[in-house]
């Protein structure tokens, strides 16, 4: 098995991921292309400084606006937000390959008492009255009920029972998410904007092993290189040690994904065969090392397994925000910094959108970092295009951190 070193694996996974040299995504529809190929990025409906999707995106797409990701979504159709690696967002084009998911989700529903009546009702009203929320879907009361798109043991909770029916039938497939104001989500139809060619076709894996090897592959493909571990970046697939084995090795002898060595490290990592040609640029050594920073959202695909980060790149990351504030280390929501092939730093830039003020009120480099004129010229260039990014026109630092 090929051996490479930690510093190939690391320029191999942001020569994949577009985050490294010069721009490969471009706009709405480079927005839209590094989604497919990610297979799905996070949503988290938190925007400090822009939603957790909206950063990803910020981050490799070059003139990525976050009304772009909007009209994919909400205007174009091309996205959908549904399960997979928690909430996320992924082509339509895959709808077919998550009638799992939704098959499961008709199944919990029958559990649930009163919840088939509900689902009558909710679905009347909203053919005759258009898109609904929890606020606006006029049945009232509360029921007893789970979601079961984290559905993980025999037993309910009372909730209420607009915002449970419209959950249900979401997971179900029957409503799709219309639009967000915020974080509040609207829902529709879904056979009035899903093609009827789509909603009816089966799903292309015949077997619950089939789909998990499509997730896993999709995962791999999301970060570019994992390795032959209990990792976070296969959160929400169930997937024990011996059958991760198993996918990994049928993969492989598939030919779907090649195995390589990464020096320090005594298992295999896995990469898309399809990605062949990306790996041997990398190991030519002919990548364009472009002084660019980028601000890393805390659910970007590159993070997705932190241990893997640390593993290769020597950087601890821990996203602070559910952290009680006397034991942060940093900051609500700081991000990692990546500057050409490495984490540098991490930063804490909130914007206040009515003054047009984006301020910087945390600013940590990594030991050893030195601060040269090419790094602060980036830095002062990413800053600007985060102010823009977040309608602010000044950006002002807090006296205690200087940016140069």
């Amino acid at each position: 098995m090929q051996i490479i070193t930690k510093q190939q694996a690391t320029r191999f996974i942001l020569l994949k991921q577009g985050l490294i040299g010069t721009y490969r995504f471009t706009g709405k529809a480079g927005a839209y292309d590094y989604i497919r190929q990610a297979g799905c990025i996070q949503f988290d409906p938190v925007d400090v400084c822009g939603k957790n999707a909206e950063l990803t995106l910020h981050s490799r797409v070059k003139g990525f606006k976050k009304s772009m990701l909007w009209e994919l979504l909400y205007e174009d159709r091309k996205l959908i937000d549904y399960v997979d690696k928690e909430l996320s967002i992924w082509p339509i084009e895959d709808w077919p390959y998550f009638a799992p998911f939704r098959e499961r989700s008709c199944r919990m529903g029958d559990t649930f008492e009163g919840m088939q009546e509900l689902k009558k009702e909710a679905i009347a009203y909203i053919k005759e009255n258009g898109p609904v929320c929890s606020d606006t879907l006029p049945i009232e009361g509360e029921i007893y009920w789970h979601s079961s798109m984290h559905w993980s043991g025999n037993w309910h909770k009372k909730s209420q029972a607009a915002r449970s029916v419209l959950e249900q039938l979401y997971t179900d497939g029957e409503l799709i998410v219309h639009h967000k104001n915020g974080s509040r989500k609207y829902y529709d139809i879904a056979g009035k904007y899903l093609p009827a060619e789509l909603l009816n076709i089966k799903s292309p894996c015949r077997t619950d092993l089939e789909f998990i090897s499509w997730r896993v592959l999709r995962r791999i493909g999301a970060v570019g290189l994992l390795w032959d571990k209990n990792s976070t970046a296969f959160l929400g697939i169930d997937l024990k040690a011996d059958l991760r084995k198993k996918v990994l090795s049928d993969l492989l002898a598939d030919g779907k994904i090649q195995s390589v060595m990464v020096e320090g490290i005594k298992v295999p990592f896995y990469y898309l065969t399809e990605d062949e040609e990306l790996m041997q640029e990398t190991l030519d050594g002919s990548i364009d090392l472009k002084t660019r920073i980028s601000f890393i959202a805390p659910l970007d695909p590159l993070l997705w397994d932190k241990a893997l980060i640390l593993a290769l790149w020597n950087f601890r990351y821990s996203w602070e925000i559910y952290t009680p504030v006397e034991k942060r280390k940093y900051g609500y929501y700081t991000l990692p910094i990546l500057y050409q092939d490495r984490f540098v730093g991490r930063i804490e830039a909130i914007p206040n959108r009515k003054e047009g003020v984006l301020r910087v009120n945390g600013l940590w480099w990594e030991p050893g970092i030195r601060r040269t004129k090419a790094l602060n010229s980036a830095l002062e260039k990413a800053l600007s295009n985060f102010a823009k990014f977040n309608d602010c026109k000044t950006i002002v630092f807090n006296p205690e951190f200087n940016k140069m």
